[in-house]
């Protein structure tokens, strides 16, 4: 019962997590397409890539960690 728990409020956590990202990344989008600055725009542009990057990793990150840690087994067995 606990596993089943875990593993729903994960899937949970990880959608909540991938849409913020992705509408953090669509106001960010709509930013940087309003400046005028061409410098500023591209210093916006690359900005963006790497937050994008960072959160969606991150997300996909902190999935495979909670599912690892919810239905991983035991300790790997150890080599003779």
């Amino acid at each position: 019962m606990k596993r089943l728990l875990a593993s729903v409020l994960t899937a949970l956590l990880v959608v909540t997590m991938t849409l913020a990202a992705v509408f953090l990344l669509t106001k960010a989008s709509l930013v940087v397409a309003k400046m005028t600055n061409p410098l500023m725009r591209a210093v916006a542009v690359i900005a963006e890539l790497v937050l994008g990057v960072v959160l969606l990793l991150g997300t996909v990150y902190l999935a495979v960690r909670l599912a690892v840690r919810i239905f991983g087994g035991g300790p790997p067995p150890q080599p003779d």
